[in-house]
């Protein structure tokens, strides 16, 4: 698994769970007294502050009321979850119990059931990165940046995101409410979803009506978003095309591989990515010869929801100065997970290199800054290139979209109002 499961999980699918590890049975607080007859482990490079700790969990073990509580590997988890999100690494590394790890290996090779949203960590708080196209979440009306307040009327805003996400999945054909706090309206919002199967295709594309340009959604960056990609760049062409729009908004990234391959569509030369490692050794992605989108004009649109290789994506597109980047700025994950496997079949997925554009900016935290910002009113519908193929160019001048506006605008098509 090592280096090459390079992945940015969809989260949505991002299972971003809780911790296991041994700390070693009997390991109590005897040397300070409060438990005879047991003998404490310890390692001897262990680091004086875990004095603390040891004294914390021996008065636990002595003194705390509910016994029936008192579950070595509960509060191990406890534990090592605190360690983890101190960490900072919001929504990226974390910790897997081996129930856990075996679920996200089925998610990775197969379907699942669930309302189709990347669920994150923002400001400590689960919130919604963004629905997949045509999902449940999304014909439901939630939006990136809902903060989720509630499942099924049950507090969830201080529970780690794995117990958020068992919350939310479910059974086919079984219903889910949400709470959600909307930021934008200032707004609590009770939303009912029915969970369904979740396949979600790599891209969809329509030439706008009336104009020679052709907007191409990347919804994922999945192991058949290059091949994908490649043959609407081709459909578009033979269709008219003479210049692009690429959207990835609402895109939760997916893996590191697709990313350099489809980066490397549309630039010629140079690299499309730099990974630098805890000791500041960095590694060069070089683009990839034989790009088939290297010289058409290109207008790339992000929001909020543009995450992980998504942002790889429009930071290098931005770098290489190939195309103006259009919207608002991005989600700013940017860690690659290394996965560790542990002695109980637990996993931690740890962040061991971050990612930064080819000109050395970061993105973990710092998200990618549009070259055009164009902030959306809360609650406006982005326009799919389904419901652009159904437009005619006056509907698409009216509608909310104004990112897609400013983008047509960048590559000279004139819309009335």
């Amino acid at each position: 698994m090592r280096r090459q499961f390079i992945r940015i999980l969809l989260t949505g699918i991002l299972l971003l769970l809780v911790v296991v590890a041994a700390f070693g049975g009997g390991v109590y607080a005897a040397r300070m007294g409060l438990l005879p007859g047991t003998e404490t482990v310890q390692a001897a490079d262990q680091p004086p502050e875990f004095a603390v700790f040891w004294q914390v969990w021996g008065l636990v073990q002595r003194y705390f009321v509910d016994r029936e509580a008192l579950d070595p590997t509960q509060m191990t988890y406890g534990a090592i979850r605190g360690l983890i999100d101190s960490l900072g690494d919001e929504g990226h590394t974390r910790f897997l119990t081996p129930d856990e790890a075996r679920r996200q290996q089925t998610d990775i090779t197969g379907s699942f059931f669930g309302i189709g949203a990347t669920v994150g960590i923002r400001d400590g708080l689960p919130v919604i990165v963004s629905p997949f196209d045509g999902s449940p979440a999304d014909q439901a009306g939630l939006k990136p940046g809902d903060i989720i307040i509630e499942v099924d009327g049950e507090d969830v805003t201080t529970l780690p995101l794995n117990d958020v996400v068992d919350r939310i999945r479910g059974e086919e054909g079984t219903e889910v409410v949400l709470t959600i706090f909307r930021p934008d309206t200032n707004q609590s919002l009770d939303i009912s979803i029915i969970r369904a199967e979740i396949k979600i295709p790599a891209t969809d594309w329509a030439m706008v009506p009336g104009t020679d340009v052709a907007l191409i959604r990347m919804i994922q960056f999945n192991g058949n978003l290059k091949d994908e990609l490649v043959a609407d760049i081709q459909e578009a062409r033979n269709a008219g095309a003479s210049a692009l729009i690429v959207d990835v908004r609402n895109n939760p990234g997916g893996l590191l591989e697709q990313a350099i391959e489809v980066t490397s569509q549309f630039l010629s030369e140079g690299n499309v990515l730099l990974q630098e490692d805890a000791q500041g050794n960095r590694e060069t992605y070089p683009v990839k010869p034989g790009g088939v989108a290297t010289d058409i004009p290109l207008v790339v649109l992000v929001n909020g929801g543009s995450a992980s290789a998504a942002e790889i994506f429009a930071g290098a597109i931005q770098d290489h100065q190939r195309g103006p980047v259009v919207g608002e700025t991005t989600f700013g994950t940017g860690t690659v997970l290394q996965p560790f496997e542990l002695d109980d079949g637990s996993v931690l997925l740890l962040g061991t290199s971050q990612w930064l554009t080819p000109n050395g900016r970061l993105i973990r935290k710092n998200g990618i800054e549009p070259d055009v910002l164009v902030d959306l009113p809360a609650g406006a519908d982005l326009l799919s290139p389904g419901e652009v193929k159904e437009m005619t160019l006056d509907e698409i001048a009216a509608s909310e979209d104004a990112q897609l506006l400013k983008a047509l605008e960048l590559l000279g098509v004139e819309i009335g109002n």
